[in-house]
């Protein structure tokens, strides 16, 4: 069991709380605009009509009383579109079974498809492929939003190619369409195994009257050329017709019964709670990230039992790896603990992954990494093929990655500790994280040597005045593109979680993974580097 040290009256835990609280404030503030969807007006708009919020409908939808993780919460945040990018995503459960589910906003420019709510809605379409989810789209959209079409026409392909994929791989694809599902939405529910429509309210065609008209010369109504009657009497492509929204979502729930949907993974043990209350997460984490701080502090309180069976604990000690259960789930845990990678520290995390992998059990990444050391010492005792092998082993290694990235997230160590382009089944960030090539002073004062270098070989003079305001200019603006909204916001997490909620986010992933059966073991057996 490990035992805590944290010292929980003491003035660093308190201003360290703080600081956290703080961030958690933000993070709630911008939740909340994205829970606002298009703003008072749209909604009310959209309730005068009689329909329901996508978020209402979500919670029709899902198990009463049961959890949903929604994904992507801040997508577009700090672009010219609202948070959110005008739709929802996340994983419910629907009569006991595990789904991906995605809704479009109508509240926001009528439901339309941005370039980030197509990056949301191809990383839903992945995650359920990946982890052998049900898909389930609540449809009411416009299209794409036409001034943005260069950005989302051609990539925009991809939704409907990923319905296809999941249907031929057995994942069913379930649409639920409530209102308007034009042009290319509506090969969503085209393309989708089971498709409801709600009678008088959906309407799917790939052109609407305006563009019949344009491009045939014929006069055409919406009901006559794709309303939910014509399509479940005449064209067929409604499975089923609703009478209202609400009984759209009953019978989506029966489809889902109706698919008997079987877990293949492993089946957990008895969840056994952390000794130490969750709470304390929030006074960890330094403010400033040059400071470290014991990651075994963090897996008290987040794993089963607060029990860790710990990894060659006395070699490569700037990288704590180890075994533990969360929520009954066996986990192989790699976190960082002095922030810099070394040698051995490359080493023993390419053989635990190995180890892991031969175990066919799930990595746990907690990243607090400044990346691999750098100096002369440490190029010629090999710290490349060493990073390279600990990067290989995250690549080839096939058990499912979780990521955490709880402080620090900068150069290689982000790509050694299995960041986004590593694709780690889930990744999300806490408020105290930052991820850059380099910390922002470290940045600036690269480009500052450099261009003493260049002025030097040049016979020129220096402009020391020029140089203070580049490096100013420079530490600013990667400290605000290394911050966990900005990053959110283009999609390189899952979202922003609060501390507290680690364990539960956790074991919703590692229940959710386990939908699918376990992977075939990679291509190596283990050895010792």
């Amino acid at each position: 069991m490990i035992r805590s040290r944290l010292d929980t009256e003491g003035d660093d835990y308190r201003g360290r709380r703080e600081a956290m609280l703080a961030k958690l404030r933000e993070l709630d503030a911008e939740h909340a605009r994205a829970v606002a969807g298009g703003g008072e007006k749209y909604v009310e708009r959209h309730r005068g009509r009689g329909k329901l919020l996508a978020r209402e409908r979500i919670e029709l939808l899902v198990d009463p009383d049961s959890p949903f993780l929604e994904l992507s919460a801040l997508a577009a945040w700090g672009s010219e579109f609202p948070v959110g990018a005008g739709m929802v995503s996340g994983i419910g459960v629907i009569e006991g079974v595990e789904c991906v589910i995605t809704a479009n906003d109508p509240t926001v420019r009528g439901g339309a498809s941005n370039p980030w709510t197509l990056k949301k809605s191809l990383r839903a379409a992945d995650i359920a492929l990946r982890n052998r989810l049900p898909y389930v789209n609540l449809v009411e959209s416009g299209g794409a939003d036409l001034p943005t079409q260069k950005e989302i026409f051609i990539p925009g392909g991809q939704i409907f190619r990923d319905l296809t994929r999941l249907s031929a791989a057995g994942v069913p694809t379930i649409a639920l369409v409530f209102g308007n599902s034009t042009a290319g939405g509506a090969y969503v529910p085209g393309m989708s195994d089971y498709v409801v429509m709600v009678r008088e309210r959906a309407k799917v065609f790939l052109g609407g009257p305006p563009l019949v008209k344009m491009a045939t010369g014929e006069e055409s109504d919406d009901e006559s050329l794709g309303g939910a009657e014509m399509h479940a009497r005449t064209s067929g492509l409604a499975d089923y017709l609703a009478q209202d929204e609400h009984d759209a979502l009953r019978i989506g729930r029966r489809i889902v019964r109706s698919l008997n949907w079987r877990k293949q993974g492993m089946s957990p043990q008895a969840a056994r709670e952390p000794r130490y209350p969750a709470e304390e997460l929030l006074g960890i984490v330094p403010e400033d990230l040059k400071v470290p701080f014991d990651p075994r502090e963090v897996l008290a309180r987040v794993v089963d039992g607060s029990e860790f069976e710990e990894f060659k604990p006395l070699y490569g000690a700037s990288l704590v790896t180890g075994w533990a259960r969360i929520h009954g789930y066996p986990v192989g845990v790699l976190a960082n603990a002095r922030g810099v990678l070394f040698s051995e520290e490359s080493q023993k995390a390419t053989q635990f992954i190995q180890l892991a992998n031969q175990s066919r059990t799930p990595l746990l990444f907690l990243q607090n990494t400044t990346g691999y050391m750098v100096g002369k010492d440490y190029e010629q005792g090999g710290i490349i093929k060493h990073g390279a092998m600990m990067i290989n082993a995250v690549s080839n290694s096939t058990v499912p990655h979780l990521t955490i990235v709880m402080g620090a997230s900068y150069g290689a160590g982000n790509y050694g500790m299995c960041g986004r382009a590593y694709e780690p089944r889930f990744l999300f960030s806490w408020p105290s994280a930052k991820s850059a090539v380099m910390g922002p002073a470290q940045l600036a004062g690269v480009l500052s040597i450099v261009g003493r270098a260049s002025a030097r070989a040049k016979g020129q003079v220096y402009d020391e005045e020029a140089d203070a305001a580049m490096r100013a200019m420079v530490e600013a603006q990667i400290e605000a593109e290394s911050l966990p909204f900005f990053l959110s916001g283009r999609l390189y997490d899952d979202g922003v979680i609060d501390p507290r909620d680690t364990r539960t986010v956790l074991g919703l992933c590692l229940s959710a993974v386990n939908s699918a059966p376990a992977p075939e073991p990679a291509g190596f057996g283990v050895f010792r580097p």
